[in-house]
């Protein structure tokens, strides 16, 4: 194993004099700090469009910035642009599908081609570094499941069915009150899709990655494709990393010294390590940073599903619930001793019971619930 080890890593890595003279050509790229700065304008960003999106500050910065590249675009590109981000956020088509999956497949191909290889040689658990194959088949089958199934689609032959479902809470789903496309009467917790052009039981919201809504019947394949796909990610990131620190340890790397641009010895930290990787094994790096950033920014959003689930709550519920109970107490006179009450949650009855409903949408009218 010692002999393995020394042999490949006197193969795949070069001198400490080639790499130092390729570090000081690079013009002092600190790509650790460009890549962590790039991180966090991405994870501010991503946090800022979700405290903004309850609020009318959104809209502001929206059209700030609209106003902002007006002056920038050329006309005909800005008369081009509305029609494409029509297309591919206001219609059903397959473009984000054969994105997701093109992806995909440029992560687990640089996967296989570099870090696997690698691993065997470094005599890494072959189950080990088999559970990312499992993770994406597990994820295949729910992202097609998301794809393909029905979320729920309200009919005429289905209507009174769903209207026995839910209790209408008389804020946000009012009785006897009809969806002005399809002409049918709305059961509480249903929403028109102006996408799919359909209403939709227990409607969550319409996702582009899956060109389907998301509502009662798929919410639960939803979950699971969210979860293994973060699972997937995580396990590809967290398989890099250790083999990356494999190499540095088994490399001695961290013992050694260089001489900076000042011409003094410096001993090596883990800013040039991470430098000197990047330098050695640019694709490898570039993948672990993007499953990294992918980890963080699914596992949040998978964290922000597991607590809708958890509550009974739905992103479409969510998103309205204090604006329609805030328009509902204007509307509506209150003894003065009263407590405020900003949002009322009438569909939730116990952890256990809100993640059941998940995986086994309720069918039977909320009377029979009630005894």
């Amino acid at each position: 194993m010692e002999l393995m080890s020394e042999n490949m890593c006197d193969g795949i890595y070069p001198s400490i004099v080639v790499t130092l003279f390729l570090f000081l050509c690079s013009l002092r790229m600190d790509f650790l700090v460009l890549f962590l700065f790039y991180l966090v304008l991405v994870l501010i960003g991503v946090v800022t469009v979700c405290i903004c999106s309850k609020t009318h500050y959104l809209k502001g910065v929206v059209r700030g910035g609209a106003q902002i590249i007006s002056c920038i675009i050329p006309k005909c590109l800005q008369r081009a642009m509305p029609k494409l981000l029509h297309y591919l956020f206001r219609t059903r088509n397959h473009t984000f599908i054969i994105l997701h999956l093109i992806l995909q497949g440029m992560v687990y191909s640089e996967y296989t081609w570099e870090i696997f290889g690698y691993c065997r040689e470094l005599e890494f658990s072959l189950c080990y570094l088999l559970l990312p194959y499992f993770l994406l088949i597990i994820n295949l089958v729910f992202f097609t499941l998301s794809c393909v199934s029905d979320p729920g689609t309200i009919t005429k032959a289905n209507e009174l069915l769903f209207l026995q479902v839910y209790e209408f809470d008389e804020v946000m789903f009012l009785k006897n009150m009809k969806c002005s496309t399809c002409n049918l009467r709305k059961p509480a917790r249903s929403k028109h899709c102006s996408v799919c052009n359909r209403c939709v039981h227990r409607f969550d919201h319409h996702c582009v990655w899956v060109n389907n809504c998301i509502g009662a019947w798929n919410a639960r394949y939803f979950l699971l494709y969210l979860l293994t796909l973060t699972a997937s990610a995580a396990t590809m990131a967290i398989v890099s990393t250790v083999f990356l620190v494999q190499l540095v340890v088994l490399s001695d790397l961290y013992l050694e010294t260089y001489i900076d641009h000042l011409g003094h010895f410096q001993a090596v930290d883990i800013f040039f390590l991470i430098q000197y990787l990047f330098l050695t094994f640019p694709r490898i790096i570039f993948m672990l940073g993007f499953v990294m950033m992918l980890s963080f920014l699914l596992g949040g959003y998978l964290c922000f599903i597991l607590y809708l689930a958890a509550t009974n709550q739905t992103t479409n519920e969510w998103h309205n619930g204090d604006r329609a109970w805030c328009h509902h107490c204007r509307h509506v006179a209150r003894p003065l001793s009263a407590d405020t009450q900003v949002n009322r949650n009438i569909h939730s009855h116990g952890l256990w019971s809100n993640l059941g409903e998940v995986f086994l949408p309720a069918t039977a009218p909320y009377e029979r619930k009630k005894n």
